[in-house]
């Protein structure tokens, strides 16, 4: 079946907002101490920081910088498992570490879905390299014949050289061609995310300015000492002190 444009418009209007919403409810339920924990004093102290609003902005850039990027991901991965369910009937897989199969020319592809071509360092490779050993095993149990091949697909970048051995490599255009059958798909994609995007943003840049006022007040309040300096000794017995 060739993939109709109009049903992927349709669906990237129908369930950006999710998307949306999960970064509204995500500033909501943030706390300066939560993200305290996570990051680095040292780093802060090694920049030159010296107000408590610059601190807070670094921390909270960062710390929304990466759960927008996962956010999005998992987006990015039902669009892509709704696309490839439009032109060749693939399924949410029930694996363990696998997001996507299906069957195309007597092969069944079993899809590990990320975002970008850099996710991973060696080890996270080697894992999801052993689940697809293990996702192979599981289909040959009851398909002993089944011709299986392992795509590490990529919803964007480039990799020259997609084939890795035991599993291909697939990223940007060339994933998006494999599981749509269509080479501008990538492309037709874009425009429709930005439905909604002007009323969602600013409903967050709203929440995200009121945030960063208070956060700054409560950081002050924490870590400053009586005459606004940062006491960096409290702030680095806060985020590491066993």
């Amino acid at each position: 079946m060739s993939l109709q444009i109009v049903d992927v418009i349709e669906y990237v209007e129908n369930n950006i907002v999710q998307f949306h919403m999960q970064r509204i409810e995500k500033i909501k339920t943030l706390s300066l101490k939560q993200v305290l924990k996570k990051k680095n004093p040292y780093l802060f102290k090694a920049k030159n920081l010296r107000t408590s609003d610059e601190i807070v902005k670094l921390l909270i850039e960062a710390y929304i910088s990466s759960s927008e990027e996962t956010m999005f991901g998992d987006w990015l991965e039902g669009l892509a498992i709704f696309i490839n369910g439009k032109v060749y009937g693939g399924r949410k897989s029930t694996t363990k570490g696998i997001d996507l199969e299906f069957d195309k020319e007597n092969i069944r592809y079993i899809v590990s879905i990320k975002s970008g071509p850099n996710w991973g360092n060696s080890a996270q490779i080697e894992k999801m390299k052993n689940m697809f050993d293990s996702a192979k095993k599981t289909l040959r149990t009851s398909h002993s014949t089944l011709q299986i091949a392992c795509v590490n697909g990529c919803c964007y970048g480039q990799d020259r050289n997609p084939d890795k051995g035991s599993y291909f490599k697939f990223c940007g255009q060339t994933f998006w061609e494999f599981i749509g059958g269509d080479q501008d798909i990538y492309l037709n994609i874009i425009e429709p995310l930005g439905h909604k995007a002007k009323e969602r943003n600013e409903e967050y840049i709203e929440l995200y300015a009121r945030m960063i006022n208070k956060f700054t007040r409560e950081f002050t309040e924490l870590f400053c000492d009586n005459d606004g300096g940062i006491d960096w000794k409290k702030l680095v017995k806060y985020n590491s002190e066993k």
